[in-house]
């Protein structure tokens, strides 16, 4: 299952919080990113925050990593009952060091919420495997920071790639091949104005490689409007399915094996976007 918790940007929305996105399957939950409201998002969705086992981060910026103090404050106060299950957090480069300033800033529960908490930096190239959770994480390199990536997870028997912000990068279609579904940021309009971020024409040419069982377009900064964008995307060229995300959205995700032809699955849950 995927749920999109925040399907906006660092422009303060009513309707759209920063970007974070959970992925359950089983007992194991694992978010991708955490920007600010992704906490409350979880509690306003119905999503139980404090059963969370993983969480992964694409990058830096405060937009997607502004709520871990939040979450970590929230397990060492608000849980509803004693957890003994670690948490695992994830990150490339720089996220020890981000940890300990945030920890002099704000106290001893971002390394000791009150259970097993481990931080793992990994290689913006470079893989974790938790085999207990039937869980692979793969990163590869973005151009939006000096140490921003693109994850690419297997969780259980679905596999769901994430872009997080890049800018165009030939190398992100042949990484995210195949995925059963695959979560866009489409921050800018064509022509763009940087080549920071995604615009409909490089989503297209990013999917047309990578070929999703579904695309899910989210991060769209003004002028780009949620209803038009995937449309955007088709007259780009990319004939596969593509919708715009929205918070609460819910998703089925599974994958399986029909012979030696992997077949995807990708089925939208209680709340639809308009494609």
């Amino acid at each position: 299952m995927l749920t999109v918790i925040g399907s906006g940007t660092l422009v303060p929305s009513p309707g759209r919080a920063s970007p974070c996105h959970l992925l359950e399957a089983g007992n194991t939950r694992l978010l991708l990113d955490a920007g600010p409201g992704s906490v409350h998002g979880m509690a306003r969705h119905g999503k139980p925050w404090w059963k969370i086992t993983h969480l992964v981060f694409s990058h830096y910026h405060t937009d997607h990593f502004g709520d871990l103090p939040h979450l970590l404050f929230a397990f060492k106060r608000a849980l509803p009952a004693p957890r003994s299950r670690p948490l695992r957090i994830l990150g490339p480069p720089g996220l020890g060091a981000r940890v300990e300033a945030l920890r002099v800033a704000y106290g001893g529960f971002m390394v000791d919420p009150g259970f097993e908490l481990t931080y793992h930096e990994v290689s913006c190239r470079g893989s974790w495997t938790d085999e207990a959770a039937s869980m692979n994480i793969r990163f590869v390199p973005t151009r939006h920071t000096r140490s921003s990536v693109a994850v690419r997870t297997r969780l259980g028997s679905g596999s769901a790639g994430y872009t997080g912000d890049t800018g165009p990068e030939p190398a992100l279609g042949a990484f995210f091949k195949g995925v059963d579904v695959l979560v866009s940021e489409c921050g800018y309009a064509d022509p763009p104005k940087a080549d920071n971020h995604l615009s409909p024409t490089s989503v297209a040419a990013l999917a047309r490689t990578a070929r999703p069982g579904l695309l899910i377009l989210t991060h769209l900064y003004p002028p780009l409007d949620p209803e038009s964008t995937p449309a955007l995307v088709r007259e780009a060229g990319y004939g596969g399915t593509v919708i715009c995300a929205e918070d609460g959205q819910e998703f089925e995700v599974r994958g399986g094996k029909a012979g030696s032809q992997e077949t995807q699955r990708v089925t939208a849950g209680r709340r639809r976007c308009s494609s």
